[in-house]
């Protein structure tokens, strides 16, 4: 009788431990008193991207005059869209060189680290209109980033690093982009690695609560790293599933029964 309650002990232990609850499944939760409120608006955080090194910006010149705007885009659209967007913008962009600065035709090198893509628009359309136009309605600068850079690693379907052709891009639709968190990913400490100019600093989400919208990294920033911790069932490897876990804790406590029982005899 003692081993009895012993081992209904024990599955309990075991079954507790290894079950993840729907809470640790669903992203962005509201809490019941928000969730009853139709009209409850989340702001999310979002600031202006700033240069940094290693960045490939695509700048664009476009004016009237063929021959100038030929002498500012080397490269034509044609040329450019050759192949993968991607790569494309990469070999054919500026690079932010290890001093932060871009070297463009006939303009020469200019610092663009730390500076938002609008500041550095100015920059290249001052320089523009002291050497080469008389008035601003002669021409029209577009800067932009190449492409959005991003890693996603750990518990998600498909691990790697990402680039998006757009300005913005929150970590729900880059874990969408990396195949969404697996079963067993910890959606409730997510690890956000972003780079500074001192140097890397980690930053945890809550995805599991919808005050993750005002979250100030729940806007990624180029070059993140996203890292989904694994839970620690994963780590008792009771399996992914309810049915795999209770069978697994069978198996364990029907050989530990049988090993007892024939020790016992």
């Amino acid at each position: 009788m003692h081993l009895k309650n012993l081992l209904i002990f024990l599955f309990l232990i075991s079954a507790l431990s290894s079950c993840i609850s729907t809470k640790q499944l669903t992203l962005l939760s509201e809490e019941e008193s928000v969730a009853n409120d139709s009209t409850h608006v989340y702001q999310t955080q979002k600031t202006p991207y700033k240069a940094q090194i290693g960045d490939v910006l695509s700048i664009t010149v476009k004016t009237t005059d063929q021959n100038l705007a030929q002498l500012f885009n080397p490269v034509s659209n044609s040329e450019a869209n050759i192949g993968n967007s991607t790569s494309g913008s990469y070999f054919n962009g500026f690079s932010v060189d290890l001093h932060g600065n871009i070297r463009i035709p006939t303009l020469g090198e200019i610092n663009v680290l730390g500076f938002t893509l609008d500041e550095i628009r100015v920059k290249i359309e001052s320089l523009l209109l002291r050497d080469y136009f008389k008035t601003e309605a002669s021409f029209f600068v577009t800067v932009k980033l190449s492409g959005f850079k991003f890693t996603v690693t750990g518990e998600v379907g498909s691990p790697g690093t990402k680039s998006l052709l757009q300005d913005q891009l929150n970590i729900i639709e880059a874990l969408a982009n990396a195949g969404e968190v697996s079963f067993t990913g910890n959606k409730r400490d997510v690890k956000i690695i972003r780079q500074y100019p001192e140097g890397q600093k980690i930053h945890s989400i809550d995805l599991t609560k919808a005050t993750a919208f005002q979250s100030p990294y729940f806007m990624l920033k180029p070059n993140d790293i996203i890292y989904v911790r694994p839970l620690k069932q994963k780590s008792l490897g009771t399996g992914t599933t309810a049915v795999q876990s209770l069978s697994t804790i069978l198996t364990v406590l029907t050989l530990l029964t049988t090993t007892i029982l024939l020790t016992t005899r």
